[in-house]
């Protein structure tokens, strides 16, 4: 067992929880067609919200780094980072990722991943984020609790 002031016990890897949700969606249009041909707005939107993802991770990846910490989910954080994207959502990087994964949905043309997207919302605050918030409150304390009162989860 390690201690939460060390390290998060992170139990799934984040990306691959968003790629395995894509994943199956994308198997299971192949075998139960539920999907959709975007087109004109809709196929924009999707290219435009996936752009919007990739930039608002690249944001908070930068900002992480200039506080010479990590982003690596099973490593412990050096300092608690509140600027940037994190002055308004705890978890910008999963919030890119939520973003991305609906962008993908439409430029795949299908709906299945929204059967998925609870599944994925459960392995990502229950097997990711909990065990973060647990390494940043045992290694910050009260400062990471106040921050937790002035910034929302998401957003």
């Amino acid at each position: 067992m390690t201690d939460l002031a060390e390290r998060p016990r992170t139990l799934a890897p984040p990306p691959l929880v968003y790629a395995a949700g894509l994943g199956m969606s994308w198997w299971l249009e192949r075998v139960v067609p539920l999907g959709f041909t975007p087109s004109g707005l809709l196929l924009q939107g999707g290219w435009v919200a996936l752009a919007i993802s990739f930039a608002l991770m690249l944001w908070a990846a930068l900002t992480i780094w200039r506080h010479h910490t990590t982003v690596n989910p099973y490593k412990g954080v050096s300092s608690l980072v509140t600027s940037g994207p994190f002055s308004f959502s705890r978890n910008p990087i999963y919030l890119a990722d939520v973003i991305a994964y609906l962008a993908v949905m439409v430029l795949m043309g299908t709906i299945w991943p929204l059967f998925f997207a609870p599944l994925v919302w459960v392995v990502m605050r229950y097997a990711v984020i909990a065990h973060e918030e647990a390494h940043l409150t045992a290694k910050f304390g009260d400062v990471y609790t106040e921050y937790c009162q002035r910034v929302r989860r998401w957003i």
